[in-house]
C-alpha cells in the first residue's frame, strides 16, 4: 500500500465556501485535486493499493481510496466535487468513525497527529508502513531504498507551519527530497510514484 497525507493548510471546512466555478480560491483546492488526481490515477486506469488523504485545515482528513473508488474522474471539477460533498458529510463522522460520502471518499475528523497516528501505529515493526516526509531540505531520493509500503507527507502551496515541522521530526522515518527543483506537490507524487513504480529506478 502507498498513502499520501497531503496538508491542506486553506482549504475551508464548510462546504458553501467551496464554489466549483472557483475551485482555486477555496484556498487552493485545485492543488489538492491535482494530488489526488496523480495519486490515484493511470492513464486510462487506476492504480491499486494507493490512498491519497488530504487534511484540512488540521480538523478534517478526506480520504480517496483507489482500490473502492467508483465514478470518479480524473478533472479537478470532479474531484473537487468530491472534496466538497465529503465537506458537507462531516456531521456524520462521529468521533473517530468516517462518515461515508461514496464509494472509496471517506471523510474522518481528524487533523494532521491524529491522521499519522492512525496510519503508522506500530510502525516500528519490521513489516509496519514507514512515515517518509517529502520536503526540499531532505536527502535525495536517488539515494534511498524504496519503503516497501510508505505513507508519505507533503504540503500544498505553503510550507509546513512550525508545529507541523516539529511533529514530522518526532514522527518520521526519513525526509527525502525528490530532485533539485522545487516542484508543485501534485508532481511531486508523479515523482514519488515513478520512483517506487521503477524500485528506485532500477527497473523498467
Amino acid at each position: 500500500m502507498r498513502q499520501f497525507v497531503v496538508v491542506g493548510h486553506d482549504v475551508p471546512t464548510d462546504p458553501d465556501a467551496v464554489s466549483l466555478s472557483d475551485i482555486p480560491g477555496a484556498g487552493r483546492l485545485d492543488l489538492l485535486c491535482r494530488c489526488v488526481s496523480t495519486g490515484v490515477f493511470l492513464s486510462h486506469g487506476i492504480r491499486e493499493a494507493v490512498r491519497v488523504h488530504l487534511v484540512v485545515a488540521d480538523e478534517l482528513t478526506v480520504t480517496f481510496d483507489a482500490d473502492r473508488l467508483r465514478h470518479l474522474h480524473p478533472d479537478e471539477r470532479n474531484v473537487a466535487a468530491r472534496v466538497r460533498d465529503a465537506l458537507a458529510a462531516r456531521d456524520d463522522a462521529i468521533g473517530h468513525e468516517p462518515a461515508d460520502v461514496s464509494p472509496g471518499v471517506e471523510l474522518r475528523r481528524m487533523g494532521l497527529s491524529v491522521t499519522l497516528d492512525r496510519l503508522v501505529d506500530g510502525r516500528r515493526a519490521a513489516t509496519d508502513p514507514a512515515l517518509v516526509q517529502l520536503h526540499e531540505a531532505g536527502e535525495p531520493l536517488v539515494g534511498v531504498d524504496p519503503p516497501a509500503d510508505p505513507v508519505f507527507v507533503l504540503s500544498d502551496h505553503r510550507d509546513f507551519t512550525a508545529a507541523e515541522a516539529a511533529l514530522l521530526a518526532d514522527e518520521s522515518d526519513r525526509r527525502v527530497r525528490v530532485g533539485p527543483k522545487r516542484l508543485h506537490a501534485d508532481d511531486t507524487i508523479a515523482v514519488v510514484h515513478n520512483w517506487l513504480d521503477t524500485d528506485g529506478y532500477a527497473s523498467y
